[in-house]
């Protein structure tokens, strides 16, 4: 067997019709011929298929038996195989979540760059904020209405996985009575018992304070105390009605309107993390709600006709339908009027509700017979949207889905991020602001911003990992594209050219690419700068082969 080549004997997969082929291994080679001729048969149901099974074999039983058994494709003999990764035209993930930026992982150093080079700013005013003393954690907190009653609480634990028997224990022996453990009040003589594979937060409290005169130096000695358990942090919590948590440190807050960012963190910049991610979308950047105009599509029909969809398909005497029925004759319409002929407070009520009303329905109950009750009516819409979020059937979110429609949050205006974490910018912008530059303008801005020589230097590092990545993304005809782009909306020339350039960036050696149609939705201009690309690799050792038509 030649290192040299990649050598296959009387392949037979598909339409192939027991064919010999030496590929020379470190090399460009391109496979092309008609529709139907064998070129995606050879290369990815043999070529890679043997690749990948060997690279398989080759880990521990306990690895295998979570990748399951592969197949070995239908040839007499292959030989000279290396590693194989297939980098086809399947678009990637369709999750929300994922966007250019983090599927070439720029994503990841921006959070890096923020959190370790970022400047933050009070989100309510703009201005920059430092770190703040003790004195103006305590006026903060007595700047509160008098006879508040809150907790201090000292975050020894935030948001980490395990058992923290250890850190409980010490707790315990400190002398602490209380601590609240991920969001519940418990006693440090209670048996606590934290699954290992969660993540926890675990708070001391420290003291209970009622806010009037002359509490300050107590107050002062709490806060103290608080912040050297916690490493700098002291959450003030608010009780009453509406239960509050003030966060402070000695770290990063506004003098004026108190708490800032918690930590400057990598994970505060994830809106894949709970620390950063928008609290009203969690992350997604908008909401999923029911659309008023997919319940209703055509205002011409009446209830009677099946003018609301949800319901036209129930039984005219089951509750739904009723209710609706008791809802119209309430405000004296006739179920035979067409939608868009009902009165405004008619239709809201249909949809949105009654409050606190209650109406007399009769109905047919399938488990019990014809029933009459009064009831409080919710509306088609706030019951949809409830038995939505509370139901655990794939099937029933799947029908509502049918009636559901994107909007953009409102909260972070579609920029997935809480306040605080959007209040700290690099260079003038924040972390979103700079994934909504095109690739070949945040390659300019890099190049033209100019940083204090503190900054400079620990941006140095990350700032190389990052151009370099974009680089590899304007080389294979990507410089149009910005991070923030969902992944899902990409097409499959666009998807493939992106895992491309992540390929690049990770430096492999001695691997076999196996592409399809690399060139597809490429400019005739940029092909230059594609086959350049598909050289480096070839260059640091690997071997390319290339389908296409």
């Amino acid at each position: 067997m030649s290192k040299d080549y990649i050598e296959i004997k009387g392949a037979r997969e598909h339409n192939l019709k027991n064919i010999d082929v030496k590929i020379p291994r470190d090399q460009l080679v391109v496979i092309t011929g008609l529709s139907g001729s064998g070129k995606s048969s050879l290369a990815f149901d043999t070529i890679y298929a043997e690749g990948r099974r060997r690279y398989v074999e080759s880990l521990s039983a306990y690895a295998r038996q979570f990748l399951g058994q592969m197949e070995k494709p239908n040839a007499d003999y292959i030989g000279g195989m290396s590693p194989a990764i297939s980098i086809d035209q399947k678009t990637t993930s369709k999750n929300p979540r994922s966007t250019v930026g983090t599927v070439t992982e720029i994503y990841d150093y921006m959070r890096l760059l923020y959190a370790r080079a970022g400047t933050p700013h009070c989100p309510v005013c703009g201005i920059e904020i430092s770190q703040q003393t003790v004195d103006q954690i305590v006026d903060r907190i007595m700047a509160l209405e008098e006879g508040t009653r809150l907790q201090i609480l000292a975050p020894v634990i935030r948001g980490k996985k395990g058992e923290h028997k250890k850190e409980l224990e010490n707790i315990k022996r400190e002398g602490y009575v209380r601590l609240r453990v991920d969001g519940e009040l418990r006693e440090t003589s209670d048996e606590i018992e934290l699954a290992k594979t969660h993540k926890h937060t675990i708070e001391v409290v420290v003291d209970r304070i009622v806010v009037k005169s002359g509490t300050e130096q107590r107050l002062s000695d709490s806060v103290e105390t608080a912040l050297k358990l916690a490493d700098g942090l002291v959450i003030a919590n608010v009780l009453g009605e509406k239960e509050e948590d003030l966060i402070f440190n000695t770290k990063f807050a506004c003098p004026e309107h108190g708490g800032g960012i918690s930590e400057m963190e990598p994970r505060m910049f994830s809106f894949n993390a709970p620390y950063g991610a928008c609290e009203a979308c969690r992350g997604i950047g908008f909401i999923q709600t029911i659309d008023p105009d997919l319940v209703i599509p055509d205002k011409t029909l009446s209830v009677k006709q099946g003018g609301i969809l949800p319901v036209a398909s129930s039984g005219d005497e089951t509750f739904f339908p009723q209710m609706i029925k008791a809802v119209l004759d309430h405000y004296g319409e006739l179920i035979e009027t067409p939608i868009e002929n009902l009165k405004k407070e008619t239709l809201s009520a249909i949809l949105y509700g009654m409050g606190t009303s209650e109406l007399e329905v009769s109905f047919d109950s399938r488990y019990g017979g014809y029933k009459k009750t009064k009831v409080r009516w919710e509306g088609i819409i706030p019951n949809m949207e409830r038995r939505y979020h509370e139901t655990n059937s794939d099937y029933i979110k799947d029908k509502f889905d049918e009636f559901m429609s994107l909007t953009p949050c409102e909260s972070c205006k579609g920029a997935r991020l809480k306040d605080e974490v959007l209040a700290v910018k690099y260079g003038g912008i924040n972390i979103n602001e700079m994934t909504q530059y095109a690739i070949r303008d945040l390659l300019v801005f890099f190049d033209e911003l100019k940083l204090g020589n503190m900054k400079a230097q620990i941006s140095e590092q990350i700032l190389k990992e990052i151009r370099a990545r974009l680089q590899f993304l304007k080389d294979v005809g990507l410089e149009y594209l910005n991070l923030a782009r969902a992944a899902g909306t990409l097409s499959g020339g666009e998807s493939q050219r992106i895992r491309l350039a992540t390929q690049i960036g990770s430096g492999l050696v001695g691997v076999v690419y196996i592409l399809d149609e690399p060139s597809i939705g490429l400019h005739q201009k940029d092909n230059g700068l594609l086959l350049k690309t598909l050289r480096n690799l070839t260059d640091l050792g690997n071997t390319l082969i290339v389908v296409e038509a």
